[in-house]
């Protein structure tokens, strides 16, 4: 963990969207953890690793299947490191690859 961030803090960033009907479905939530944890580098490394993963599990957590090529995916969750790509965009990124 890094000693300046919390995973706490990222994780009620989450809980307060979910509280305040912020987050819809499985899309909504599955971009909100992957940019969050991109984003505020709460490990000391692989930060856009974790927040893919976690991306990916909430994903299948929910029978949620996507069909993507893995280097688009990658350079999508670097975009939302950068703060280029944000939790939206990711979400509709997430929608239309299930329905292919």
């Amino acid at each position: 963990m890094a000693g300046d961030k919390s995973l706490d803090a990222v994780l009620a960033r989450i809980e307060n969207r979910m509280s305040f009907g912020m987050i819809g479905d499985a899309y909504d939530l599955a971009a909100c953890y992957a940019c969050f944890l991109a984003v505020n580098r709460v490990f000391n490394e692989a930060n856009k690793r974790t927040a893919f993963a976690c991306m990916d599990v909430c994903l299948a957590l929910n029978d949620v299947a996507l069909v993507y090529e893995h280097e688009a995916a990658g350079d999508l969750i670097i975009e939302a490191a950068q703060g280029v790509v944000d939790e939206i965009e990711l979400s509709a990124w997430l929608r239309y690859k299930a329905q292919q």
